[in-house]
């Protein structure tokens, strides 16, 4: 999918295919986010006025190329486990060992979709703490486009989060639901309070 047009994307997306759905548009807007720091941290690279934070953003750049590259993985990963969950629901059940193994492959997949989508909120709320070294020292002619690289990362974030709440409503091992569902709530909250002093910390 990654290799997909932007038409092309958006078209798939737009269809009756279940997939993409919103956890792959999540970890694009993910991808985009991290897209957009890098291009403000090249803008700032190599500039004498930025000369004093240029290891700052070479620093961030370089993190960012490895998380962008990821989530542009995590588009296509996304919708590869959601499959596996849908073609485990259609599994032979006609028999007291099949319904066993159908139920086991269920949950067990069902984990897998719950997990893919909390590394795609983890990975877009790293992206998220640098957006906030963009936006402190990044270069000031390219100020909006690291806000826009918060706002997306944002977005990425809580979006992947509802996929991960979604999954966790199936899933029978209350251990596994309890910590996740932890975990969802602390990134949650960190991501709504970040973009918050994020966005206050610039006047336009």
């Amino acid at each position: 999918m990654k290799n997909m047009s932007l038409t092309e994307f958006a078209n798939k997306t737009a269809s009756k295919s279940p997939v993409p759905g919103g956890g792959s548009v999540a970890a694009l807007c993910g991808a985009l986010s991290g897209a957009l720091a890098e291009m403000v941290s090249n803008l700032t690279i190599g500039n004498k006025k930025y000369i004093k934070v240029e290891t700052d953003m070479i620093s961030v750049r370089d993190k960012v190329i490895i998380l962008r590259e990821s989530l542009m993985n995590d588009i296509e990963r996304d919708s590869d486990v959601f499959m596996l969950v849908m073609d485990a629901y259609k599994m032979p059940k006609g028999t007291d060992e099949e319904k066993l193994i159908r139920l086991k492959t269920i949950q067990d997949r069902l984990k897998k979709a719950a997990t893919v989508p909390m590394e795609v909120a983890k990975k877009s709320y790293e992206i998220m703490s640098l957006s906030s070294i963009v936006v402190e020292k990044g270069n000031k002619n390219a100020i909006t486009d690291g806000l826009v690289c918060t706002m997306l990362a944002r977005t990425a974030v809580l979006s992947a989060l509802l996929n991960v709440k979604i999954n966790l409503s199936s899933i029978s091992d209350n251990e596994f639901v309890e910590k996740l569902s932890k975990e969802v709530n602390e990134l949650e909250a960190r991501c709504i309070n970040d973009e918050s002093r994020i966005l206050k910390s610039v006047s336009i």
